[in-house]
């Protein structure tokens, strides 16, 4: 009778060393926590809420995140000048001489 223990397959190896990972990894994504708070306005609360998605990101991942929200508010403060306003009323032209 052998007491010997079996060996694992190689493949049960190789798994076991890929999933490894050390928990204070400083280069894994973190949330930075900054509130984001409600401006009233759906189309800046959408681009704002937006930046939580970097959160989830590696740093290099970053900066298509925020050059999209920066667009996005660009476009937001643009369309704030297209906007009609109320009509403005005409004075009435009594030319007198």
């Amino acid at each position: 009778m052998s007491e010997s223990v079996p060996e694992a397959p190689a493949e049960a190896v190789v798994e076991a060393e890929t999933q490894t990972v050390p928990e204070d990894d400083p280069a894994a994504p973190a949330p930075l926590g900054v509130p984001r708070t409600a401006t009233g306005s759906a189309e800046v609360d959408a681009q704002l809420q937006r930046l939580a998605d970097a959160d989830h990101l590696a740093t290099d991942g970053h900066v298509q995140v925020y050059e999209d929200v920066h667009r996005g508010l660009r476009d937001a403060l643009t369309a704030l000048d297209t906007r009609p306003g109320p009509p403005v009323p005409v004075p009435p032209y009594q030319h007198r001489s």
